[in-house]
This record gives C-alpha cells, sequence and structure tokens, in this order.
C-alpha cells in the first residue's frame, strides 16, 4: 500500500473528490491509498464489504483523510448511477473517475453462454461507459475532469481462457478514444492506463506460479515484478492537472513487454 515515498505531490488533487471502482482490494485499493495520501477526497464502490472497510481504516490510521466507501454491484448500472449521485452528493461533484472493477476469472472459449457473456460484459466493460455518463455533467459544469479506464496487456499477448475478457478489454480501449472526442470539448479527458502483469495478491494467490514468473522474466524489459504501486502513479498523473494535455490515449506499464 501507498506510503511515504520519494514520489511526486499533485497539487491540483488536493481536496479533488474522486471516484474508484472495484477499489477495495488490488489494483483498486493501491489507488484508494495512493488518492488518498495525496490529500484528495475519495470515495470507491465495490461489493466486498469486509475488505472494504478494513482498507478504510488502513488509510485512516495514516493521517490521511478516510476515504468513503458505499457498497454497489457495478453489474447493476441504475443502481450503481444512484450510488454514483449520492457520493457527490455527500463529497461534492466527482472530478476524477477511476473506472477500475473487473473479473478475469478465467474460462475455456467453448463453455461460454450468452448468459456468461452479457455478465462479463457488465463487470468489465459496461459500467466504464455508464458510470462516465453519471460524472459527464458534475465534470462539464466545472469545465474539467479526468475519467481514467483500466485496460489490460492481455488484449495485446498470447493468453489462453480469457476470451470474453479480453474482448472486454480491447473495448475498453475504443471505448476511450470515443469518450475523449465526444468529451474533449468541455475540457473532460479521457485515458486508458494498460497494465502489464501485475503482482497483486489476487496474481500471486491464483496464477502466478514458477512457470509464471519465467515468462514474466522472458517477456519483461525490465528484470522485476510490476506493482501495484508502479500502475498507480501513472493514474495519479493522469488524474492531476499535470497531464492537462494528455487525452484519448494508452498508456503501458508493463516493464516492457509490449
Amino acid at each position: 500500500m501507498a506510503g511515504a515515498t520519494p514520489f511526486a505531490t499533485y497539487p491540483s488533487l488536493c481536496d479533488e473528490v474522486v471516484l474508484i471502482s472495484g477499489g477495495a482490494t488490488g489494483l483498486g485499493a493501491e489507488f484508494v491509498c495512493q488518492f488518498a495520501a495525496q490529500g484528495a477526497q475519495v470515495a470507491f464502490v465495490d461489493i466486498q464489504d469486509e475488505e472494504a472497510r478494513a482498507l478504510a481504516d488502513t488509510v485512516a490510521a495514516t493521517g490521511s483523510r478516510r476515504p468513503l466507501f458505499r457498497h454497489a454491484d457495478v453489474r447493476v448500472l441504475g443502481s450503481y448511477q444512484e450510488v454514483i449521485a449520492e457520493i457527490a452528493e455527500v463529497l461534492g461533484p466527482i472530478g476524477v473517475l477511476v473506472n477500475n472493477a473487473a473479473n478475469d476469472a478465467r474460462h475455456a472459449a467453448d463453455e461460454v453462454t450468452p448468459s456468461f457473456w452479457d455478465e462479463r460484459m457488465r463487470v468489465n466493460l459496461d459500467h466504464y461507459y455508464f458510470a462516465t455518463r453519471a460524472v459527464a455533467p458534475m465534470m462539464r459544469a466545472s469545465g474539467h475532469g479526468s475519467v481514467v479506464n483500466l485496460g489490460s496487456i492481455s488484449t495485446h499477448i498470447k493468453l489462453a481462457d480469457l476470451v470474453v475478457y479480453r474482448t472486454a478489454k480491447a473495448g475498453i480501449e475504443g471505448l476511450t478514444r470515443a469518450l475523449a472526442q465526444e468529451l474533449g470539448r468541455d475540457g473532460i479527458r479521457v485515458n486508458c492506463v494498460i497494465p502489464g502483469w501485475v503482482m497483486t495478491a489476487r496474481q500471486l494467490a491464483y496464477w502466478v506460479d514458477a512457470e509464471a514468473e519465467e515468462t514474466i522474466a522472458r517477456e519483461q524489459a525490465l528484470p522485476r515484478r510490476i506493482l501495484p504501486a508502479d500502475v498507480a502513479r501513472l493514474v495519479l498523473w493522469l488524474a492531476a492537472e499535470d497531464s492537462s494535455g494528455c487525452t484519448g490515449q494508452n498508456w503501458i506499464v508493463d516493464g516492457g513487454w509490449m
């Protein structure tokens, strides 16, 4: 998790209202910690209540402002948009949206059913668009805003048993370009961060074995693991006004794999 580091501080993020989906664990939890350390007013949603409350306690214990947690299932789009409106009522207009919630559980291509396809698209793609729709009027009214979408290296490399996930993540790249064009005249920036194989607790528990470590060592240019903080620092920059001229782009944090 984030702590005292020699890395950059962004004055434009202090007191900014930031919403992160899927913020209870993994990359999302790192984003919550890093934005809170910048002095932002952080809100996050998740379906993992226990982990979310523990994270909020951890952040508050560091001396940062306690993040606001709300239970929300991003697959239920109408309810999720209602939660977004409630967060804005409590904290003020949302200026940064980090669309992060996803499910990368493996699945065989010949076992995908229409209902499975629909559910995975809802959790991996659909809410990115509808959450952006929900915050766009707030950003438009303030004349600026930043939306950061989380893509995946999986779209660009050889991986099996992830056909629906990879399709959704490819869609996020197209969505980013389209929304950047649609919202740019209102001062709203939309970018996509593409992480490589990030060593979250979930990845380490389920998929990073000796063979995976060999693949990472072979494919990456940098001879080290990519950590959640590596991704978070890029997300901070894209959220801050330091990147005010950047929109509609893919930003890769993969140790030189691609």
